[in-house]
């Protein structure tokens, strides 16, 4: 039996650790060569080590996804390098955390650099690259965050707002290309962005209470939803907002003790 991203060239932004991590190494076992991208290279080592370790191809791409020139410029050589790519993950994010108020301009533009515009350029490379090749898979991660307003986490929250249609929008375009765009909106995820949340015990306790499944989610959870929209199987699917989140997004849920 075939692997479902056989000959598949993907390319993943925010690769060394978390989701981004866990979708390479999916990847990897599903058969495409992996393109790690990051703004530092030894957890992208780190994570080439373990796919190269499984047999698997992987590739090293030290870019800021906030950075036009090195963003672009990774994606095209990549591009070139093989002859095409087939999948691209806008998986890298930042963000800020205070109140509205307090909130300065610089804090408040931190939150758009990497998220809203490392995924609009990002999209538009991968968009011209997979119209001249005929097709091609982008997936762009979202939030939770993006659906409902998250205090002191505003511009965090209007940025993956902007993430959701911003790929509804490409899809449209995208489509009689046959270059699908989709987004995957995650809930709480145990990942290196979450530890200090998570970290503490009760905090853990009252974040999975209003959780239905009663639990954060797991990067390979979120990995396995990007490897299906990334692949074949969801050949028809585009313009789709996916939420892997134990189904917190889908209630007004009240926790009853």
């Amino acid at each position: 039996m075939s692997k479902r991203l056989q000959g598949k060239i993907a390319f993943v932004t925010g690769a060394g650790s978390g989701i981004g991590e866990a979708t390479a190494l999916r990847f990897a076992e599903e058969g495409a060569t992996v393109v790690l991208c990051g703004r530092r290279i030894e957890p992208l080592q780190g994570v080439q080590e373990k796919i190269h370790a499984q047999g698997g191809q992987a590739e090293i791409a030290v870019a800021d996804v906030s950075d036009e020139q090195a963003y672009v410029g990774a994606l095209q050589a990549t591009a070139q390098r093989h002859g095409r790519l087939d999948i691209l993950v806008n998986n890298a994010m930042a963000y800020t955390w205070g109140g509205i108020d307090t909130m300065t301009t610089a804090d408040w533009h931190a939150n758009f650099a990497t998220t809203v515009d490392g995924t609009f350029w990002g999209t538009r490379t991968a968009m011209q690259l997979m119209k001249a090749q005929g097709g091609g898979s982008i997936v762009n991660i979202a939030s939770i965050c993006g659906l409902f307003g998250t205090a002191w986490m505003a511009g965090y929250s209007a940025a993956k707002a902007a993430v959701i249609n911003f790929s509804r929008a490409a899809a449209s375009e995208g489509a009689p290309h046959n270059v699908r765009c989709n987004v995957i909106i995650p809930g709480v995820v145990d990942t290196p962005a979450t530890a200090g949340m998570l970290a503490d015990a009760k905090t853990r306790a009252n974040t999975e209470k209003v959780i239905p499944m009663k639990r954060v989610g797991l990067p390979v959870e979120l990995a396995n939803a990007i490897v299906f929209l990334a692949s074949d199987e969801a050949s028809y699917v585009t313009g789709a907002s996916l939420a892997v989140d134990g189904g917190r997004g889908s209630d007004l849920y009240t926790v009853l003790d």
